[in-house]
């Protein structure tokens, strides 16, 4: 449990944009099918985050000695609940199983809002919502926050059986549309995503395409979203180990306008990046194109292997230029793309998310407790081995 009062605060409170690390009270914990959900009392995480964006939280597990990263699935800021945050995770690892088992009202310690969000278009388009299992949580907070910009949302979701399709049920509520894959046809279509990706898109005449789920249905989707001039940002499945970008184990390859390839930390340049700019090839999960529409979707966004992807802002060629002109390309060609938050650092500090969009990126700064230790059983922002 935590170390600290519950509700007691640590970090930056006079900054926004900064991560704070705070003690909260367990107010909600169930199984949801194949799943589990977490609700806690979390106000000022509740009031920074943005959708896309992950909390760390300490485990007590034998063993487990790092931070479990998970993506905030939805955020409560007004009515009898305020102030709450909904983590969704599967029990497959000790950290996830000894948060299976934590009691309502205990107190968790728990580090956020981290990462860098999704960035909203900032002029009316359809959206198009693609997830993979448990990948779909983010994208609920996502859609709560496109519909309030009054643009429409439609959602593609798939896993391996009906049971891995988490709440079918919101899914339908939050958008105008929404399809289902199966592997084994249980629910919806029979196959995956990327099998009826193409018909989603027309059915949505989407403008951009947000996804989030295991890399190779990343990669499926992104090279798919290239190949019809759709802008696309992905929320990527990175282990983690300090969650803070100090530790550098989350880097993942992308390639800047002039071909190079640079590595960005996905904990602090991400986990959400442009899909076209990801090195795919360079990755551990670049698997020849073509044969990426076979990826497994049960599992769903966020804990993979270890692996080595990002890069670091000082060493990205990238700028707010090319970025921005990368993702609002043929403003008046039949594929206008929608503005989007440059994903460069270095843009960011150039003021470029003023011009863009209100997403924040918080700094890896951190006056934070995050108690950061070493162990092979670290997590990613959606799941925990």
């Amino acid at each position: 449990m935590a170390r600290f009062p519950i509700g007691q605060v640590r970090g930056r409170l006079d900054d926004a944009t900064t991560p704070v690390g705070a003690s909260c009270e367990v107010v909600v914990r169930r199984r949801e099918g194949a799943y589990w959900l977490l609700t806690m009392a979390a106000p000022e995480i509740a009031r920074r985050a943005q959708p896309g964006q992950f909390v760390s939280i300490a485990v007590e597990s034998r063993g487990a000695l790092l931070r479990r990263p998970f993506s905030i699935a939805k955020v409560t800021r007004r009515g009898a609940v305020a102030g709450t945050i909904d983590v969704i995770f599967d029990d497959h690892g000790p950290g996830t199983n000894w948060l299976t088992r934590v009691q309502l009202h205990d107190t968790l310690d728990v580090i956020g809002p981290l990462g860098r969000g999704f960035p909203l278009p900032q002029r009316k388009v359809a959206c198009l919502l693609v997830g993979g299992g448990y990948g779909v949580a983010p994208l609920f907070f996502l859609a709560r926050a496109l519909s309030d910009s009054g643009l429409r949302v439609d959602m593609l979701v798939g896993a391996a059986t009906a049971d891995r399709i988490h709440d079918a049920i919101e899914t339908k509520s939050l958008s105008v549309s929404a399809m289902f894959t199966t592997e084994d046809g249980s629910y919806g279509h029979q196959g995956r995503v990327t099998d009826v990706l193409d018909e989603a898109i027309e059915r949505a005449g989407a403008g951009v395409v947000y996804a989030c789920g295991p890399n190779a249905m990343l990669r499926a989707v992104s090279e798919r979203c290239a190949q019809r001039g759709i802008p696309v940002q992905i929320s990527l499945e990175e282990r983690m180990a300090c969650g803070t970008g100090v530790c550098f184990t989350c880097v993942v390859p992308m390639r800047g306008r002039d071909g190079e390839v640079v590595h960005r930390r996905s904990c602090i340049d991400g986990p959400v990046v442009n899909g076209a700019h990801v090195a795919w090839e360079r990755t551990r999960f670049g698997v020849p194109s073509g044969t990426v529409a076979v990826a497994d979707e049960s599992h769903g966004g966020h804990p993979a292997d270890p692996q080595d992807d990002f890069l670091d802002a000082d060493e990205t060629e990238l700028d707010a230029g090319q970025d921005a002109t990368d993702n609002s390309a043929a403003v008046d060609g039949p594929a206008a793309l929608p503005p989007m938050i440059p994903e460069s650092p270095r843009a960011t500090r150039r003021g470029v998310l003023g011009k863009f969009g209100p997403s924040a990126t918080p700094k890896p700064d951190s006056t934070l407790d995050s108690d950061r230790r070493d162990h092979p059983d670290a997590g990613d922002p959606r799941r925990d081995r």
